[in-house]
């Protein structure tokens, strides 16, 4: 209006963490940079690029970016400690060349995700703008998961069709698999396990918009038609660590939300269920089967294999393991765990380190939920936790950090837990207008 300023809105960490999501989840996985040796995606490259903006955010005092002790960041920065230890224990000496850019790759991959979620820990100004990062990536989970129903549906795969200028593919196919009768979507992922894991994140954080939007009075349509999707998403990628991530990420909610709203959450599961059973069926019987037929299952059985001689690798270098990225797939056999393989390529001090960041993450929420006396922060930090025990869960059941989605979103999850705490302990909440209404 005229004769009134009106505010400017610069960019500040959560836009450059918007950015980060638009590439972690929206470019597929399968493509990363042309004309760079080892593939690195544009979300990695963003991910670095935070991490030298946050660096030159420390050395000021005046562009807002938080400063201090936080059980996140300390998480993080042990994290990566152990990671450098790694790999001037590894390439110290000869490595195959095939091992040695494994590790390049590797360590340049994990410092772009850490810095991610240094950038979200310290970059959050308020709660306010946490609001905005965790809303946007559930929208953008919901995506990816839309994509994915699309591909098991129809066997219509839209990631064929996203060519990206200066990206290239690494491989010349797609990710969609079969399992049964069904295709198996991995969306916009590197995989149908990965894909699951991903949606299941996304649905405490959907649930979560969804109960404030209808606590608030406001329409809640787009956010129940959001966890719909997305917990549709979870179901279809046919994954044992979506389905246990889902159960895991159910108890814990159960566990803190109030008694009406845990009658409210089961009749809302059994209704969608049986909505998905009629409308494919077959759907819901070939889930039984995976984990009741779990002792006869090829993919069990071949995920043990390797176990015997992962304990040698172990045997031999115990601390600091034999290098992170060395333990190749096609060289050694997959390892199909994210903890065990962190103890082959990370020692028990990597291992360590990595159980402390999972850990760290959940009890920054946790902390956060306990400081608070507002209902609405405190379900946000409860769905905080959910979404990350789906990711400890998952690090149980494949190799997660392999993946670059999966890994993504377990820092900015840690980051935004952190930044959670932070906030809550250090200033006065910044609520957004449907926060106040509730309170």
């Amino acid at each position: 209006m005229a004769g009134q300023e009106r505010e400017v809105k610069r960019a500040d960490g959560v836009t450059l963490l918007c950015v980060f999501l638009m590439m972690l989840l929206i470019i597929p996985a399968r493509l990363v940079i042309s004309g760079i040796p080892m593939s690195i995606t544009p979300a990695t490259l963003t991910g670095i690029m935070l991490g030298v903006i946050w660096l030159c955010c420390q050395l000021v005092t005046t562009l807002g970016v938080a400063k201090g002790r936080n059980i996140a960041r300390t998480a993080l920065f042990l994290f990566a400690c152990s990671q450098l230890a790694t790999y001037g224990y590894a390439t110290r000496n000869y490595l195959p060349s095939d091992e040695a850019a494994g590790a390049d790759r590797t360590i340049v991959v994990v410092f772009g995700s850490i810095c991610v979620g240094i950038a979200a820990c310290d970059g959050v100004k308020n709660l306010m703008r946490l609001d905005v990062l965790l809303r946007f990536m559930t929208v953008l989970i919901g995506v990816v998961a839309f994509i994915g129903f699309l591909q098991f549906a129809a066997g219509f795969d839209v990631t064929k069709y996203l060519a990206v200028p200066g990206l290239r593919p690494v491989t010349d196919d797609g990710f969609v698999l079969a399992r049964a009768a069904f295709r198996r979507p991995a969306g916009t992922t590197g995989h149908p396990i990965e894909f699951g894991v991903v949606c299941a994140i996304g649905v405490p954080l959907a649930a979560h918009y969804a109960y404030r939007a209808k606590d608030a009075g406001e329409k809640a349509g787009k956010w129940w038609l959001c966890l719909g999707i997305i917990a549709a998403g979870a179901v279809v990628s046919l994954s044992r660590s979506a389905i246990l991530g889902l159960c895991l990420a159910g108890l814990v909610l159960m566990i803190g939300w109030p008694a009406r709203r845990r009658v409210q959450g089961l009749m809302a599961a059994a209704v969608f269920l049986g909505v998905l059973r009629l409308v494919v069926p077959g759907l819901i019987g070939t889930l039984y089967s995976l984990f009741d037929s779990i002792g006869d299952d090829p993919s069990i059985s071949g995920r043990t294999d390797d176990y015997a001689s992962a304990g040698v690798q172990i045997a031999k270098h115990f601390l600091l393991g034999r290098g992170n990225g060395t333990y190749l797939s096609e060289k050694y056999g997959p390892l199909d765990n994210q903890y065990l393989g962190t103890l082959v390529q990370n020692g028990y001090v990597g291992l360590g380190v990595l159980v402390f960041l999972f850990l760290a993450g959940m009890w920054a929420a946790a902390r956060a939920r306990a400081l608070s006396p507002d209902p609405v922060i405190r379900d946000l930090a409860l769905s905080l936790i959910a979404a990350q025990s789906i990711v400890a869960l998952g690090a149980a059941t494949f190799d997660l950090l392999w993946f670059s989605t999966g890994t993504g979103l377990t820092f900015v999850l840690v980051g935004a837990s952190g930044a959670l705490l932070r906030v809550v302990k250090t200033q006065e909440p910044v609520l957004p207008p449907m926060w106040k209404a509730v309170r």
